[in-house]
């Protein structure tokens, strides 16, 4: 199993690490623009696997995509990352151009990888990677929905003073303001979690989770990465592992939810294969509703691509 991570900044670093901690792969190359600094990179993490007992091979490569060659996965965590006061929205200008160009130069190399977006903002990019690699929906998918569930889940586990480890949860739609999170669907070992809660301070956590990457950027100055990378590597592993896992992803719909040429958070099998299966859940007329309202805020930024003429 060879994998490749575009981008060596901290999310794409947290991707490679966790990916070479596990033994996930044999092979791990991060590709970065900036001169020697995935060769950098790499070379830190390689000097750990002797404390790690990992054997997991890691190159970086300063914009050489020949490297990447042969590739099972790539992760594309490379764009400009959010900064205070700024939207996901304000990214697609410049982020668009990043990953059409990169999907370009990964799909030359490795026609038959599976392509994992990370950049922001997260449904049109995912969109944007499709447009480029040319190949079928299964194969090009976005990181988002793990996230999220992985910040409510935890939010959830501080409030009822639980392990985390014992709550399940699925959001869908969009990722950002206007997720759709269901605590219908949200349960602390099998017991649903309106039986432990009170509603308002389910909502107040609701909230929170539709605005946690903001809550990040505010203290930090810049985006997240120990989530969203770890949250990344674990898709690899599911792949890598052929594993069926069920998670929250960003994927292309096409007639399921009644929604059609749209990238938006769902449930699905994830294996071998990339996308095995969009799972439809059933929604009350609340969670349809939100569902509908992401999926139009997702097409307005998708009409700011289209306004670029890219493709």
């Amino acid at each position: 199993m060879k994998v490749t991570v575009v981008g060596a900044g901290n999310v794409g670093a947290t991707v490679a690490d966790v990916i070479a901690q596990r033994e996930v792969a044999n092979e791990v190359v991060i590709v970065d623009i900036k001169e020697n600094y995935a060769e950098g990179k790499a070379l830190d993490m390689w000097e750990t696997s002797p404390i790690r007992l990992s054997d997991t091979r890691l190159i970086g490569s300063t914009n050489d995509y020949s490297k990447t060659t042969g590739s099972d996965v790539v992760v594309i965590t490379s764009g400009l990352p959010r900064k205070p006061g700024m939207s996901r929205d304000d990214l697609i200008s410049t982020n668009a151009k990043i990953v059409k160009s990169v999907t370009e130069s990964v799909v030359k190399e490795s026609p038959d990888a599976i392509i994992i977006v990370v950049a922001n903002p997260l449904d049109v990019m995912s969109y944007t990677a499709y447009l480029a690699a040319k190949k079928h929906s299964s194969k090009v998918f976005g990181m988002a929905g793990i996230l999220d569930t992985a910040r409510y889940r935890s939010f959830l586990a501080e409030e009822l003073n639980v392990s985390p480890k014992d709550i399940q949860a699925l959001l869908m739609g969009g990722h950002g303001d206007t997720m759709v999170p269901l605590p219908r669907y949200t349960t602390v070992a099998g017991i649903p979690v309106t039986q432990l809660i009170d509603k308002d301070k389910l909502d107040a956590i609701v909230e929170r989770t539709k605005k946690g990457g903001g809550e990040i950027v505010k203290l930090l100055g810049t985006s997240a990465w120990y989530a969203p990378g770890e949250a990344a590597a674990q898709m690899v592993e599911a792949i890598a592992k052929d594993q069926k896992r069920i998670f929250p992803v960003c994927a292309y719909l096409d007639g399921e939810y009644g929604l059609k040429n749209v990238y938006l958070g769902v449930p699905v099998v994830l294996g071998k294969n990339g996308i095995e299966k969009i799972i439809e859940i059933e929604m009350n007329e609340t969670e349809r509703a939100d569902l509908d309202a992401s999926d139009k805020a997702v097409r307005e930024v998708m009409t700011v691509l289209d306004d670029m003429k890219l493709f």
